[in-house]
């Protein structure tokens, strides 16, 4: 198993994080709000020298791609701390750029809507289902042959649209990674595992991933989702079938097989810390329901700021409390996992406005380009895969109503072309498996089977060796079939 390096404290570094952060972010709100200079609804413009405004986005995405590879930083990388200054790094930049661009009154607006909007939101549920899921242990002695890692893939695709590809993912990625502790090849299935539990499976409900829940909040109904149900199955359906296909090819390589059989100890399978059920379920309706900028269903009442936050919290407290400290033993459960995601997307989130208000300032040029399904659908997948998928979904999402394609729906602010929206939705959610950071879980998912000792491939080793090969031919069909 990797050792997890612990130097500097980790209490240091998450103190360094959260006080950067909520600094940063407090700042901005207070900007935001007394500064008055910030006209919300204004025109979006392409910012000027555009070039060297991504140049932070573009060192940070490279160093999460290359200082893990060369020999001069590859355990310089492993610290935390050190990610996290790299991050801040590049975060400062992208401040720097935005008040030479456009003004000392952007910094409030554009730190406002990174951190306070989007990524403390975005950690907190991370953190949440990361914590609650690490209270769940299950034992025994299931053969991780193909038949049973295939069944453990099929069950978290269908579970992801139901408590989040988060939650999904948290849950069952310990159980697989112990289940397959003994075999010899195990990259392939946490990598398949991040394609269907961590991104394709949660297509179905607004709850499943994040920019689908966007979507919901922009007034696309709740179980409108649902009918994208022959996409999911088609996509699962073709993966779980090459996945067990390969998997049986390494299965049969290992030689040791038939004695690990020999050596399982027969002992039933066993299930603790089922009270984590009710947490997550209890998180999974405060994502669904709680929301500030909406009265609470049935009332007039609107629930204050980071309500929903604070809720998610407190079932985080009450499963510390309430789970046995031996089953997150069991689990070999640290922080160390969690804390990797909120040093680099603590960068990633606030060096990405720049080539977000890039994208919005692009709409007419885009729309002029294109009006198809099958280009909403791979732009939009194409841009997610290297930028956060929910703020990508939302720009396609506003462009796509300049576009009467077809039958419209009706939503909060005009309506629009179902047939775009399908295309933006697949988009976001099928395509966010094409990097590790394409969707949150994705990076949570590998850093946890890092700790585990399992060798994960690099960030390009990723795209180029698996995610490439196995996902864009599956797209291309869903395209052809659905979307042509």
């Amino acid at each position: 198993m990797r050792q997890v390096s612990t130097k500097p404290s980790k209490a240091i570094l998450a103190f360094c994080i959260i006080a950067s952060l909520f600094v940063a972010g407090w700042l901005g709100y207070w900007l935001f709000t007394h500064q008055g200079h910030h006209d919300a609804h204004a025109q979006p413009h392409m910012p000027s020298q555009w070039g060297i405004g991504i140049v932070p986005f573009v060192v940070l995405l490279g160093s999460i791609a290359l200082l893990p590879l060369l020999k001069t930083t590859e355990h310089w990388w492993e610290e935390n701390l050190h990610r996290f200054f790299v991050a801040m790094l590049c975060a400062i930049g992208t401040i720097g750029y935005v008040a030479w661009e456009s003004g000392a009154t952007a910094i409030g607006p554009m730190l406002d809507h990174s951190i306070m909007k989007d990524f403390i939101p975005f950690i907190v549920l991370l953190f949440s289902l990361y914590v609650i899921s690490g209270g769940i242990h299950l034992s025994g002695d299931i053969e991780a042959s193909p038949k049973v890692n295939t069944t453990f893939l099929a069950i978290g695709a269908l579970l992801a649209s139901f408590i989040g590809t988060t939650g999904a993912s948290m849950l069952l990625i310990r159980p697989i990674l112990k289940t397959n502790s003994q075999r010899k090849y195990i990259v392939h299935t946490v990598v398949v595992f991040i394609f269907l539990v961590s991104n394709i499976g949660g297509t179905l409900l607004p709850i499943g991933d994040p920019p689908l829940f966007l979507g919901y909040l922009r007034g696309v109904p709740f179980l409108w989702t649902m009918n994208l149900w022959p996409m999911w199955a088609t996509a699962c359906g073709i993966l779980l079938v090459v996945y067990f296909i390969w998997d049986n090819i390494l299965w049969r390589k290992e030689t040791y097989t038939s004695h690990l059989r020999e050596e399982l100890r027969q002992d039933p399978l066993r299930l603790r810390g089922k009270i984590n059920f009710l947490f997550i379920g209890g998180i999974v309706l405060a994502a669904a329901l709680i929301d500030s900028n909406k009265p609470l269903i049935g009332t007039d009442w609107h629930p204050f700021l980071y309500m929903r936050e604070a809720v998610m919290l407190a079932f985080v407290a009450l499963s510390l409390a309430c789970t046995n400290d031996r089953i997150r033993k069991a689990n070999n459960f640290t922080y160390a996992a969690i804390i990797e995601v909120a040093a680099l997307f603590s960068g990633i989130f606030i060096a990405m406005q720049v080539p977000l208000m890039i994208l919005n300032a692009s709409g007419e040029a885009i729309t002029n380009a294109m009006n198809k399904p099958w280009q909403f659908f791979w732009a939009t997948g194409g841009l997610s895969s290297f930028l956060d998928n929910a703020p990508t979904y939302v720009v396609f999402f506003e462009l796509s109503k300049s576009l009467p394609e077809g039958e419209m729906m009706e939503v909060n602010s005009g309506s629009v072309p179902i047939s775009l929206l399908v295309a933006i939705s697949l988009g976001a959610v099928f395509l966010g498996a094409m990097t590790y950071i394409g969707n949150g879980p994705n990076f949570m998912v590998k850093a946890i089977a890092e700790q585990e000792g399992v060798e994960m491939p690099s960030f390009f080793g990723y795209m180029f060796k698996y995610s490439i090969p196995v996902l864009i031919p599956i797209f291309i069909l869903i395209t052809f079939i659905f979307l042509s």
